[in-house]
């Protein structure tokens, strides 16, 4: 090769490097994923349709899941301080700082109103003009309208007894929730269960380069298994509704 023909090839290999977009870092081999222990859903065994489809988005991939079971505001604080990679269960922006929203959402939560069956049944319209309560950092504030008087509550257990002695009109929670709280009543003919919406659920990652790699991943597979209807199977082997049609 000529003097002047070496001297071009530098010139454009050059110009290449700095103008050329950096290669996206690969997937890790593994995601750390925190979650709050819902029933047949994201079982501490990891058994549950939540897990499930997890493990659809990301073991085909080569990434494999390593769960922890906590409670739900310290899942996210995990992932805040990048001590975990996503939690599950969160509705979209409903954390503002060091967290990554995806495109895709993974699944749907039926919001519903558990109340006492003498009440007038609540819309989204007049769910204003009731005492609310939901369990902390559920921040339903953000998705249902005009709320007026609302409170977080640390456990489901004493929730029957509330409504009982009108400390609150309304329990506020995803129609699974709301089924586990009623199946530990003796009468559960004194109450009634009103859907109210659906709101999609997503995992919240770290926003972080881990954390950045897996959403992008999980988009990519989900869009994937949706096109395909690949997760359809998991839903109806579990009896829950398929939520992309």
């Amino acid at each position: 090769m000529s003097t002047l023909g070496a001297g071009w090839l530098a010139i454009l290999l050059g110009v290449s490097a700095c103008s050329g977009v950096e290669a996206e870092p690969a997937a890790p081999q593994q995601i750390r994923l925190a979650s709050e222990v819902w029933d047949d859903y994201t079982q501490a065994d990891g058994s549950g349709l939540g897990w499930d489809i997890l493990r659809q988005v990301f073991e085909p991939a080569g990434v494999e899941l390593l769960i922890q079971s906590v409670p739900y505001t310290r899942s996210i604080g995990l992932v805040q301080r990048g001590d975990a990679d996503a939690w599950v269960g969160s509705y979209r922006n409903e954390v503002d700082r060091g967290v990554l929203y995806p495109r895709w959402h993974y699944d749907t939560d039926r919001i519903s109103a558990l109340g006492l069956a003498e009440q007038a049944a609540p819309r989204l319209d007049t769910l204003g003009d009731y005492r609310l309560v939901w369990m902390r950092g559920y921040e339903y504030q953000r998705y249902l309208p005009n709320l007026r008087h609302y409170r977080e509550i640390q456990r489901r257990s004493g929730t029957l007894t509330m409504l009982d002695y009108a400390h609150a009109d309304f329990y506020i929670d995803a129609r699974s929730e709301v089924d586990e709280v009623l199946a530990g009543a003796a009468d559960p003919t004194r109450y009634r269960v009103t859907e109210l919406t659906r709101l999609p659920v997503y995992l919240g990652f770290a926003d972080n380069p881990r954390g950045r790699a897996l959403a992008r991943l999980y988009d990519r597979r989900m869009r994937l298994l949706v096109e395909r209807g690949s997760l359809r199977p998991l839903f109806a082997r579990w009896r829950q509704p398929y939520p992309f049609d």
